[in-house]
């Protein structure tokens, strides 16, 4: 059942609120802090920071978790039927929670201003199901402006097993369950379907917008002043939500966050795990989905270089049916794809066996949790003799559109990729790439990465 505004509510710090009279692109950050709950804060605007985050009650593949998100990219409608927990309501009567108690012990707080995004982090890490120490990666999407990361890390590190009482006793029990949604001002429409059905019905009107964690959008409505006249959420599509891997393939469904893809691809090869840790940060990746990052069609897209290189496949679905194509067809153009009006992006596929060599680069001005100046993924098959039966270069933020290397990929098989073989496979990059070039690298420095990055290719799977 879709409901209007008046009947939205959601529980926020353990009491039921309504949301009412908002405007459908209202932020949550906006509305917790209009209820005196600030601690929480705007930082950035654009989910790098960390200083507005809140806990989510979300399902994981082993039971109810906590998430830590970027309340400053969640449209207000969005959180309907959702748990959320502040800063605030971690500290009881009796004491502070734990997290906040070694924070203020080990001197991890300075100014302040982004201690609670960081307690936040790491009360859902304490409370991960887990044997070892907490991960420092959990707190990689917060930022000290005072440069106090040693004794934030040692506040994390000293953290025991998750605490008995009432924060763990409600991961005993499901996560609320997303229904449908639709409000309407004289600003904006929200939707958030609750079957595929509803989105083809949605979709005919021109004006829709659809938006997966809204990591992309929410940044051009916080920063550039955007408004969406009708903003479709996809995020409550169990039809979406799936990863299945039989002895042929794995298919990811599209809806799926970038950390409920990694709990549930146990098996993934390496580089995925390394690939997912330079995606951005772990509160956007665990409302960031793979089939958003695709469908925005950025050329600096962290996802499609990967799947570039592993020959994905995409399905789309409308009314009309569905289709499946290469991934290497769906781009065509600076922020554009083959999608047409009513068309959703429903899955990604990769065959298997997944090539025996891969390795994901990418180059930035930080190592983690930056937009990459030059991203590349290279893939290749070897046959009984050595040499290269097939040879995938995909890269990132060099062209309009991700690009594969084709000419150079040629130029490579049948060899032994030796270094005439990797100098013919530089010059065809050389010839065919026409790099882009902006405030972050020039286009001469681009095609100078794209070289080097293929003879580190070479020296890390062939020497």
């Amino acid at each position: 059942m879709v409901r209007a505004c008046g009947e939205l509510r959601f529980t926020l710090n353990n009491r039921i609120v309504s949301i009412d009279g908002e405007a459908p692109q209202t932020t949550l950050l906006d509305f917790i802090r209009a209820r005196g709950l600030t601690g929480a804060k705007e930082g950035c605007a654009e989910g790098e920071c960390g200083a507005c985050a809140v806990l989510f009650v979300c399902d994981g593949t082993q039971g109810t978790v906590y998430r830590s998100v970027n309340s400053c990219l969640v449209p207000l409608p969005a959180v309907a039927d959702r748990e959320v927990l502040t800063v605030e309501a971690l500290a009881s009567p009796d004491g502070l929670q734990e997290a906040q108690r070694e924070m203020a012990r080990l001197g991890g707080s300075q100014c302040g201003y982004c201690t609670p995004g960081f307690v936040v982090g790491m009360v859902a890490e304490q409370f991960r199901t887990r044997t070892e120490l907490c991960d420092t990666h959990a707190l990689g999407g917060n930022l000290c402006r005072c440069t106090g990361y040693r004794p934030i890390h040692d506040a994390l590190k000293a953290l025991g097993p998750a605490p008995e009482g009432e924060m763990k006793e409600r991961l005993q029990k499901p996560a609320p369950a997303l229904g449908g949604v639709s409000v309407a001002s004289e600003k904006g429409r929200f939707s958030r379907p609750a079957h595929l059905e509803e989105c083809f019905e949605l979709a005919e009107d021109p004006a829709v917008r659809f938006v997966g964690g809204n990591t992309d959008l929410g940044i051009a409505t916080n920063l550039k002043g955007e408004r969406f006249v009708h903003l479709v959420s996809l995020e409550g599509i169990e039809e979406l939500r799936f990863f299945r891997e039989t002895e042929d393939a794995i298919e990811i469904g599209a809806g799926l966050t970038l950390s409920e893809i990694a709990e549930r691809w146990t098996n993934a090869p390496a580089v995925f795990g390394e690939w997912l840790k330079l995606f951005a940060s772990l509160p956007i990746r665990n409302r960031a989905t793979l089939g958003g990052n695709l469908a925005t069609a950025s050329p600096i897209g962290d996802s499609a270089p990967l799947l570039l290189a592993w020959d994905a496949q995409v399905r789309l679905v409308s009314r009309q049916g569905e289709r499946a194509m290469p991934l290497r067809d769906f781009f065509t153009g600076y922020r554009q794809t083959v999608l047409k009006r009513g068309e959703i992006l429903r899955s990604i596929r990769l065959q298997k066996p997944l090539p025996e060599l891969t390795r994901f680069y990418k180059v930035a001005k930080r190592r983690m949790d930056d937009i990459s100046t030059v991203a590349a993924a290279i893939a290749m098959r070897r046959d009984a003799s050595g040499r290269i039966a097939s040879a995938r270069v995909a890269l990132g933020g060099v062209a309009p559109s991700p690009w594969r290397a084709f000419e150079a990929e040629r130029a490579l098989e049948g060899t032994r990729f030796e270094r005439g073989d990797l100098n013919n496979a530089q010059e065809s990059l050389r010839r065919t790439l026409q790099p882009i070039g902006d405030h972050r690298g020039s286009a001469a420095y681009r095609l100078a990465m794209a070289q080097s990055l293929l003879a580190k290719f070479r020296q890390e799977a062939f020497l």
